[in-house]
């Protein structure tokens, strides 16, 4: 019987673990597709400034794909009142849920500029609207092209259908101008400001500052939200005395899976 010697068992030893810990070390290839989940909670929800659920909380939820390409498709849905708000009696107006499909690309060029193409359909479910005399239909389309450089996004939405039941409001408009701040240790702040110009409607701006914090995908948000051009108090006739674009705090929650 023979033994290697102890140079070249260390050699084979030294070849054997080098192996081995390149193996371990190798990154793992980036997936073709990513599937993220989301669900979350916030004191009112506001849209473009306007409260949706009547100054009151709401909860919402949604799915996103995402291919490497860069093609995406999702839907988030949210509880609502405003369609009941919208009327003197809210018990003949049905519709307690917004759900939104989008879908879209997203690229960037060689200087940096990223760019995100694509349309959004706000639908919302069971509303009764276009059947009572004198509404039109809330459901409603856009197509949407945003501009990203750095922190700061630009981002424009049109709308080929009337926009939220304003009747002969078809091509409307809303152009958003916003920055993401990221402070480190999770923190992040949000400034954010619109502009939205309802064909045969009012036309008005709104704007906000959101403060964020992310612990391992539960995000924590506190905004100061406001709009201008509408007037005071904004009042639905089934909202009562509630102002829906008075400025305020918004408090949410979201976890991200």
């Amino acid at each position: 019987m023979t033994f290697a010697a102890p140079k070249t068992l260390l050699i084979v030893t030294l070849a054997l673990a080098g192996s081995a810990f390149a193996q371990t070390a190798a990154p793992a290839p980036a997936p073709a597709s990513t599937l993220s989940y989301n669900i979350g909670a916030t004191t009112d929800y506001r849209y473009r400034g306007i409260s949706q659920s009547g100054k009151k909380p709401a909860i919402n939820g949604g799915i996103d794909y995402a291919h490497s390409s860069g093609f995406y498709v999702g839907s988030w849905a949210s509880s609502i009142t405003w369609l009941k708000d919208t009327t003197a009696n809210p018990n003949t107006t049905k519709g307690p849920v917004e759900i939104d499909v989008y879908g879209g690309y997203k690229g960037s060029m060689a200087n940096g500029l990223g760019y995100d193409l694509g349309g959004l359909y706000y639908w919302y479910a069971g509303n009764n609207m276009k059947k009572t005399a004198g509404q039109v239909s809330p459901n409603t389309f856009e197509l949407y092209g945003a501009l990203t450089l750095g922190v700061v996004t630009v981002k424009y939405s049109h709308a080929t259908t009337n926009l939220f039941g304003t009747a002969n409001s078809k091509n409307s408009g809303y152009l958003d101008l916003s920055a993401n701040f990221d402070l480190g240790s999770g923190w992040s702040v949000v400034p954010h400001v619109g502009a939205q110009k309802i064909k045969n409607g009012n036309s008005y701006s709104d704007y906000s500052v959101a403060v964020n914090k992310d612990i391992d995908g539960l995000v924590l948000s506190l905004a100061a939200v406001g709009t201008s051009g509408l007037g005071a108090p904004y009042l639905l006739p089934g909202s009562g005395t509630r102002d829906l674009a008075k400025s305020g705090l918004v408090f949410s929650i979201k976890k991200t899976f």
